[in-house]
């Protein structure tokens, strides 16, 4: 069975079947991840929570450890990555309480966040014209429409530095850009996991319509709190039905994702960058 990690807020720690079994606190080369790892399994699966802010929610999507949160699932043996997030739609069709599978990304963020593991000596380029897994995003879309629960699949997912809210004139633009959905965490950690060589999906619940829809308020944290209220036993549900068969999976896209990335010459690589990141490129480098 493969280890399943979930990333997403403490509303799902209590997704009924899960039996827990361990809390982790992890120290990684990159630092402290945002919280400890919950671990528990799931009809025999291996499962791995991470609140991606923290517990409480005190930390700023700018400053989340992305690096720790994603080198501390590979660490604990993590194969595939479920992120679920909050997501503002900027199409009519998106409705507040549906869920979005994106499968684009377009990173809008500024700079600050550390969005690969291969600095300080050592340089890797990955492939990434495709961001998320199929496999995984074909598991979350079926589970969501075996259950009945509203579910696009596919579209644009544009991260934003945040943490404020789009202007009006942002958010208009996006729209003209063609973008489905809006969201402040994801891109880096899809990045992160595919150095990770683990495959990455979004479960992203629709909370509101940005700012750009004249018939609706303009976002606010009252309105996102209450919507994901709503929505977290719907999340629940297709999680529990989607981390079984994707523990089933054989294969995942991401797995070999450093084969060839690696440009670096082995003997100028420093032994310090060698030993920090061995348990990503040490099947490759020795």
């Amino acid at each position: 069975m493969a280890k399943v990690g979930i990333i997403g807020g403490s509303g799902l720690y209590n997704i009924e079947g899960i039996d827990i079994i361990d809390e982790q606190t992890l120290f990684t080369p990159f630092g402290e991840p945002s919280g400890n790892f919950v671990i528990g399994k799931l009809d025999g699966v291996d499962v791995i929570f991470l609140p991606r802010h923290g517990k409480g929610h005190r930390t700023s999507p700018s400053d989340i450890n992305y690096r720790a949160n994603i080198f501390g699932m590979k660490k604990l043996g993590v194969n595939a990555i479920l992120s679920v997030s909050a997501v503002g739609s900027l199409k009519e069709e998106l409705k507040p309480m549906d869920f979005v599978v994106p499968d684009q990304f377009i990173d809008w963020t500024r700079g600050k966040r550390e969005s690969t593991f291969f600095t300080e000596g050592i340089v890797a380029h990955i492939a990434f014209a495709d961001p998320v897994s199929k496999e995984l995003t074909d598991i979350l879309v079926e589970c969501a429409k075996d259950l009945k629960i509203k579910v696009h699949e596919g579209g644009t997912y544009i991260n934003m530095e945040g943490p404020q809210f789009s202007t009006k004139a942002e958010s208009n633009l996006y729209r003209s850009w063609g973008i489905d959905i809006i969201g402040m965490t994801n891109v880096v950690e899809a990045k992160l996991a595919r150095e990770a060589e683990i495959s990455y999906a979004t479960l992203a619940a629709v909370t509101d319509y940005d700012c750009w829809h004249e018939g609706h308020e303009s976002v606010t944290v009252e309105m996102i709190v209450a919507n994901l209220i709503q929505n977290v036993d719907n999340a629940k549900k297709i999680l529990k039905a989607a981390i079984p068969q994707v523990g089933a999976l054989k294969n995942f896209s991401a797995a070999n994702s450093l084969k060839h990335a690696i440009i670096t010459e082995k003997d100028k690589i420093p032994e310090q960058k060698l030993k920090e990141l061995n348990l990503l490129i040490g099947k490759y480098l020795g």
